[in-house]
């Protein structure tokens, strides 16, 4: 799918996605946004992109399925775990000063990165005086982020990244396994709202002293990328902090002049 004609056909069924469902995919990064088309017609018997946007604006049960698919629902707890580690040594000093929190973990997929952060955020005193954002675009994704219920067999990478990330306690005190499943303490959900949120449409809804965006904006064009940031800066608080992933920056940006950099390797920013 990489000559015009099927760019032309990528960009009007997302046109007609947006028209249709009010998602907007059209400034998502047009390599990745082909490779997961190409698995949706794969999935759905579909011969071309046209008769993928067919199905999708004729019956009503496939716009679902799509949205999982053009939505990445894969995360890890204590992802990177010297981002967790950074956090908890380098900012957790800064955000104990606050009296309250909000915290905003933008696209937060299956939650396991939120009910990372409620746990640090727990072990440090922190908990009972934040209350955490977590927004999503895929309602399947914010589902299972609420239930906070995950795959017994990922625990023990779980419990690793955890001890990495400078855990004080076992990830095991924290869920109950039953039926080949963790389910983790619902009070660690007690200060979380999740809620829909796109990146790509909404606005600003709260001033916050920290959000973390991991692993999105690797998603988006340029463009979208410049329309998420400058959602960060105008949520957050004066040096409030940004944490981006792995292989995310804001070096590029028309919004890199408004942070510096807090924690360079782990790609922790602060709002000037």
């Amino acid at each position: 799918m990489h000559d015009d004609t099927s760019e032309t056909e990528i960009k009007l069924l997302l046109e007609a996605i947006y028209l249709r469902f009010h998602y907007d995919f059209r400034h998502y990064a047009p390599a990745s946004m082909a490779r997961r088309l190409s698995l949706a017609m794969r999935r759905f018997g579909c011969r071309s992109l046209s008769g993928l946007q067919e199905r999708v604006l004729h019956d009503a049960g496939v716009f679902p399925e799509l949205l999982s698919l053009l939505t990445i629902m894969v995360s890890d707890m204590f992802r990177d775990p010297g981002f967790y580690r950074a956090l908890r040594e380098k900012v957790v000093p800064f955000l104990q000063t606050y009296p309250s929190l909000k915290i905003w973990v933008a696209g937060c997929s299956t939650g396991e990165e939120v009910h990372s952060l409620a746990i640090l955020l727990q072990e440090e005193g922190l908990l009972d005086r934040s209350l955490i954002y977590a927004t999503d675009i895929n309602p399947e994704a914010l589902r299972k982020a609420r239930a906070g219920i995950y795959e017994l067999d990922r625990m023990a990478g779980f419990s690793e990244a955890y001890r990495a990330a400078g855990g004080r306690a076992s990830l095991a005190d924290y869920y109950t396994a039953a039926y080949g499943s963790a389910v983790f303490d619902k009070a660690l959900r007690k200060n979380i709202v999740f809620s829909d949120h796109s990146l790509a449409t909404d606005m600003v809804f709260a001033e916050v002293q920290l959000i973390t965006c991991r692993n999105v904006l690797i998603y988006f064009d340029r463009a979208l990328q410049n329309r998420a940031i400058g959602l960060f800066r105008d949520a957050l608080c004066r040096k409030g902090f940004l944490g981006l992933g792995a292989k995310e920056t804001l070096r590029f940006s028309d919004h890199a002049a408004a942070f510096s950099e807090f924690a360079r390797a782990e790609r922790i920013y602060q709002k000037e």
